[in-house]
């Protein structure tokens, strides 16, 4: 008997399910690609090219993830998208470094991502919800700051593309809401257009067209740049663990996270080289189809390659990426807003999952390795603290050599590292202690 996960669909019946998959994480490879633009202050044209370049990737991830080839890709109905934390690093660095170095990093990280996939059960417990949460917190408030003066541009865009996307995620339910940043930038570009706001043109009337290889250059690499990155790529792991251990449950699969995870990532890394010489971010696998997986009842991972094969056909219509990379910037600053504001409240959430109170006994981050109560909250104190402060007063760094102004000069690498380190430091202290008094007597 096949299993539901290897199930064939007729074409008629796959393709609106594949449809569905598609318009469930559209959102975020668009948005990721204006957000990158408008960042660099990309052409039109060149906007166009990384659009298609980036659909044509989240395409070919989902069927590499679908399929599996040499033990790269689960074999299991997965999409793949930008990571939204990735994109604001990569942003990050792309200011401080350029875009060429940029696109080192994303190199960097995805190989060595590749690297480490063999020590992947050890390298797990460094990067405990504490740490996650904390840093991603961090990377939401400081791409808030990069967002904000495309939104300036076109106050009154932008406020009714925030005010759409926000109702849109408040009001609407299953796939719809999935949809609410699109939503949101259809009714702010509908505003700019009665209001006689100027649309970038793009050149071009080609209908097929392939995306550009290095649009930046070629790339420049430096380690200490490329770090936040880097570090993103292997806390990565412990996401894909959820996701693939999720996802199999979802379509009836006994979960085997030593065979699948690894495969998982390391679709991950393939794809993210490919990003990298394209001129995109970091990409990872999606858990947003693992929903409609659920809701839906159809578990066939071909369903997933039909949406793949979907996302590689958009990629090359060249009037379908054209026609996007014309929206004016202040719709694109409105939803950037809203998308790094629910990037910061997803770490919230995930802070959540540790014991900031001490209250909780017995509750750690990850296997034991994350620091409980006060502990835990000074970790995430001076994470913040690391974070912000480059933001908040950069000019505090000026005395110290080039190396640690990279290093703690910039709000994300500076907060990730102190995450890591003192979580570590407090997860190793804080056994001892209680070891220590088991051992005092007890005095009446």
């Amino acid at each position: 008997m096949t299993a539901p996960v290897d199930e064939r669909l007729p074409l008629l019946r796959l393709l609106p399910f594949a449809a569905q998959h598609v318009l469930a994480m559209i959102a975020a490879p668009v948005s990721s690609v204006f957000l990158i633009a408008a960042g660099l202050r990309l052409s039109p044209g060149r906007t166009a090219s990384l659009l298609s370049a980036t659909l044509v990737l989240c395409g070919a991830g989902a069927l590499l993830q679908s399929f599996g080839v040499l033990r790269t890709g689960a074999r299991l109905p997965f999409m793949m998208l930008p990571g939204g934390a990735a994109v604001a690093i990569f942003l990050e660095i792309a200011h401080a470094h350029g875009a060429a170095t940029a696109s080192g990093s994303v190199l960097l990280a995805a190989a060595l991502l590749l690297a480490v996939l063999p020590l992947y059960g050890r390298l797990v417990r460094f990067f405990p919800p504490l740490v996650m949460g904390a840093t991603v917190l961090v990377i939401g408030i400081n791409m808030i700051r990069v967002a904000a003066p495309m939104a300036v541009a076109g106050r009154g865009t932008a406020l009714v593309t925030i005010a759409a996307t926000a109702l849109g995620l408040l009001v609407l339910r299953g796939v719809w809401r999935r949809l609410s940043v699109l939503i949101g930038m259809a009714v702010g570009t509908v505003t700019a257009a009665l209001t006689g706001s100027v649309f970038p043109a793009v050149p071009g009337d080609a209908v097929l067209s392939l995306p550009q290889p290095l649009p930046y250059g070629a790339p420049q690499f430096d380690l200490l740049a490329a770090l936040p990155l880097m570090v993103f790529a292997v806390a990565s792991l412990a996401e894909a663990t959820g996701q693939t251990v999720l996802n199999s449950e979802a379509v009836g699969r006994t979960p085997d996270p030593a065979r699948d995870v690894p495969r998982t990532a390391r679709a991950d890394a393939v794809l993210s080289l490919g990003a990298g010489l394209f001129g995109g971010p970091v990409m990872v696998t999606s858990a947003e189809n693992i929903g409609i997986v659920q809701l839906t009842g159809v578990r066939s991972r071909f369903v997933t390659a039909g949406a793949g094969a979907l996302l590689v056909l958009a990629g090359l219509l060249a009037p379908v990426t054209r026609l996007l990379a014309a929206l004016p910037a202040p719709v694109v600053g409105g939803a950037a807003l809203v998308i790094y504001a629910v990037i910061a409240a997803m770490g919230i959430d995930i802070l959540r999952r540790s014991d900031l109170t001490g209250r909780t006994k017995g509750t750690e981050d990850t296997d034991g390795t994350g620091p409980t109560g006060r502990a835990a909250t000074a970790v995430v104190a001076l994470t913040l603290l690391a974070g912000l402060l480059p933001m908040l007063a950069p000019q505090l760094y000026a005395p110290l050599p080039g190396w640690a102004r990279t290093l703690f000069g910039s709000g994300v690498p500076a907060a990730a590292l102190t995450a890591i380190v003192l979580s570590a430091l407090f997860g190793r202290c804080a056994p001892r202690r209680e070891q220590s008094r088991e051992a005092r007597p007890h005095v009446p």
